[in-house]
């Protein structure tokens, strides 16, 4: 089985149950500043979970989402880690519950992946203080036919789930593992261990509390049910892998880095490591740069993310010997793998091969300006006692110009030096606590918690796209949003700088409508209707069978999730209060409601 016949499995499964197939979101979140990229499928899904909205497709749910976890990008070179990764999701918003959906999960594992249902083990949450035993989750697993010797009850740091941020929908989850037929580690081996004996392949979260800002937990008003089965993960357990990276998909990846290294995979470890880093990092990156929101390498939020995955392609990429560009090249492997599944990713592909090719050659001249630098201290370190490089001077190189470590310890070696690696670790540290305690500042609160506030500026949000489409061209796209209570931030595809003048008359048009208090009219209807009416949208993705059409006045219409004011009488004053650039050929404008 391989990834697209386990994909239009899942998909056909559940749609027999009843379920609505609707559109995988962008991997970049939109009106939500609590995290850089779509981490689960449950996550563009928040607003429903939570009740405080219904979904246009209904109460059953099902979908593959693209999904991007940045906390373990210095594991990946495992055989295990990955940045980017597929996960196939269900949902009950308010419908079935627990009995119904181990029902459903023992069906999908034994009847549609034909898994003996003696190698399957379960856990299940044991309770805490705060959250009491999950039973009925247990009953139901022995209902369908697991022993209770193969129920696990675990604490929350194994059957927990959630929020995506700090706050929102979370609870207790049900996760399934198969036996892979090794002997126990030790008597206390169980489903969890690192042994490599039981091995996840599905985990069904049910969602019955919400964690508010005090960090309590509150019962739902309608508990929902929240799964996720990761693609690569699953196509490796399925055909007896060791590696999610000997899987169909990753080994056509790596066969042309093969042959542009000259380098054979499983040859040797070290080898094998730069190039899983490779094969991640291009794939997670040709999604970035292709997503229907898609952004170009900067310094900051995910353009920060990507620059370093791109950076850290090329490093590997010299370290296999690879001298000429190659990301392009493996970008086309990666965009004909994924293009059905995902259609955007080729639509953009002329975005996804300058943006690679750019930052492939500014990196390379990183590379060389770094070595120059390191040419400068030299020679006082050669004069010192020690025959060191001290660590803040390694770490300079690092951060300030893009040098790698393992580059710095070669240049070292050559000379008959030393890194002070603890030194290093020490200044990066440093660093990683600065970087993270900026990222706290900026990354709070967001559309999420549908305050007054930050749905007024959703509103704006739209009259200003709207207004820019009709000062500047009917070209104009948003590239991305991010709302908070205090301000709007909006991304757009414009080549130049805005005009004092063009400025002046988006603000003047947007308050034009709401000195009219215009209404806010929202209606369900097909994407196709939308489409004839003229609604904006991205109407290349896809959407489920029915859409949330917000019409605002004769002024605007589009497509969106809301929420929204009613009439716009109650926003207040619009101010663009700042105009950049986010990237090349990409605007920013942050604006504020007086």
């Amino acid at each position: 089985m391989d990834s697209n016949e386990l994909r239009k499995k899942y998909i056909d499964f559940f749609v027999s149950k009843g379920h609505k197939q609707i559109s995988g979101a962008s991997l970049i979140p939109e009106n939500d500043p609590t995290v850089l990229f779509t981490t689960a499928g449950m996550h563009p899904l928040v607003p429903y979970l939570m009740g405080a909205q219904e979904h246009p497709s209904g109460k059953r749910l099902c979908d593959y989402q693209k999904c991007i976890r940045t906390g373990d990008i210095d594991s990946v070179g495992d055989p295990h880690h990955l940045t980017f990764f597929e996960m196939l999701g269900n949902w009950s918003l308010g419908d079935y519950f627990k009995k119904e959906m181990i029902a459903f999960s023992y069906e999908f594992l034994t009847k549609e992946l034909h898994i003996d249902p003696e190698k399957l083990s379960v856990t299940v949450f044991g309770g805490d203080d705060e959250v009491p035993r999950d039973d009925e989750a247990a009953e139901a697993w022995e209902k369908v036919g697991i022993p209770r010797e193969r129920i696990y009850f675990m604490g929350r740091e194994d059957n927990w789930w959630g929020p995506a941020g700090t706050t929102g929908p979370c609870g207790p989850d049900s996760e399934m593992f198969i036996d892979t037929g090794r002997p126990k580690c030790s008597p206390d081996c169980k489903p969890g261990c690192s042994c490599g004996k039981y091995f996840e392949i599905w985990n069904d979260v049910f969602m019955q509390y919400n964690k508010t800002e005090d960090g309590k937990f509150e019962k739902l008003r309608r508990p929902c049910i929240d799964t996720g089965m990761g693609i690569e993960r699953t196509v490796a357990i399925l055909t007896g892998k060791n590696s999610v990276y000997d899987i169909e998909s990753f080994q056509q990846i790596i066969k042309e880095i093969e042959k542009l290294s000259g380098k054979k995979y499983k040859d040797d470890e070290t080898l094998d490591t730069s190039i899983r880093i490779i094969a991640d990092h291009i794939r997670t990156s040709v999604f970035i740069l292709g997503d229907q929101n898609g952004i170009a390498p900067s310094n900051v939020g995910q353009g920060y993310i990507l620059r370093r995955l791109i950076r850290r392609a090329v490093r590997h990429g010299y370290k296999l010997g690879i001298n000429d560009e190659f990301l392009s090249k493996l970008a086309v492997v990666v965009i004909d793998l994924y293009k059905d599944a995902y259609p955007e990713i080729e639509q953009n592909k002329e975005f996804v091969f300058d943006n690679l090719s750019k930052e492939e050659k500014k990196f390379s001249e990183t590379l060389v300006k770094g070595e120059k630098e390191f040419e400068k201290v030299l020679p006082n370190i050669l004069k010192g006692n020690d025959k060191k490089i001290p660590g803040r001077i390694a770490f300079k190189l690092y951060d300030t110009y893009g040098y790698p470590l393992e580059l710095t310890t070669e240049l070292a070696k050559e000379h008959g030096l030393v890194v002070d690696k603890d030194g290093f670790d020490e200044a990066f540290k440093k660093h990683q606590e600065l970087s993270r305690s900026a990222t706290e500042g900026v990354f709070k609160g967001g559309l999420a918690d549908h305050s007054e506030k930050t749905t007024a500026l959703h509103t704006a949000t739209h009259l200003l796209h709207k207004a820019l489409a009709v000062v500047l061209g009917e070209y104009i796209k948003q590239l991305g949003s991010n709302i908070t209570a205090e301000r709007l931030r909006f991304d757009f595809n414009h080549d130049k700088p805005l005009t004092p003048e063009e400025i002046k008359a988006v603000e003047d048009l947007v308050n034009e409508q709401i000195k009219k208090d215009l209404p806010v009219k929202v209606e369900v209807m097909t994407l196709e209707e939308a489409k004839a009416q003229g609604a904006i949208a991205e109407f290349n993705a896809k959407y489920g069978e029915k859409v949330k059409v917000y019409t605002v006045g004769d002024f605007s219409k589009e497509v969106c999730g809301g929420p929204h004011v009613e009439h716009l009488g109650t926003l207040g004053h619009f101010k663009i209060v700042k105009e950049q650039s986010s990237s090349h050929g990409v605007r920013r404008i942050k604006a504020i409601l007086e």
